[in-house]
C-alpha cells in the first residue's frame, strides 16, 4: 500500500490516478470469502460455487495488475501516469496480494486454533 501512495504523492508522478487500485484490493477476497462461508465441504475435490469465487477472484486480481499498465501506457495528454508510478504501483500489488495469500494460506488450515474465520 505505500508504494501505491508513493506512486501517486511523490512531486515526480504527480497523478492519484493509480489509487483506483484500492478499489481492486477490497474487492478481491470477497467472492472467496463468500463462496467458503457458504458452500458446503462435500469431501469431493471439484466445488463449483469455490472455483466461480476463486475465477472472479483472479480476474479483479488481473485487473488490478492491468489497471497501472494501461495508464502508463495511454497517451500522455490524457492525464494518465508515468513509468514510474507504474512500477511503484505493481510492486504495491505483489505485496498486498502476497499478504491476501498468506492470509488465506495460514487461516485456511484445519488444525489452526483460529477456527472463527
Amino acid at each position: 500500500m505505500t508504494f501505491v501512495i508513493l506512486g501517486c504523492a511523490l512531486p515526480t508522478y504527480a497523478s492519484w490516478w493509480p489509487l483506483f487500485v484500492i478499489l481492486f484490493y477490497v474487492l478481491a477476497p470477497i467472492p472467496t470469502l463468500i463462496a467458503r462461508k457458504y458452500t458446503e465441504d462435500s469431501g469431493s475435490n471439484s466445488n463449483p460455487c469455490l472455483e466461480l469465487a476463486i475465477f472472479i477472484t483472479m480476474g479483479i486480481v488481473v485487473s488490478s495488475f492491468a489497471l497501472p499498465i494501461v495508464l502508463a501506457r495511454a497517451p500522455a495528454d490524457e492525464g494518465t501516469i508515468k513509468p514510474g508510478a507504474c512500477y511503484l504501483t505493481l510492486a504495491g500489488n505483489v505485496v498486498v496480494y502476497s499478504t491476501l495469500v498468506g492470509f488465506f494460506m495460514t487461516f485456511d488450515q484445519d488444525d489452526s486454533d483460529y477456527s472463527m474465520w
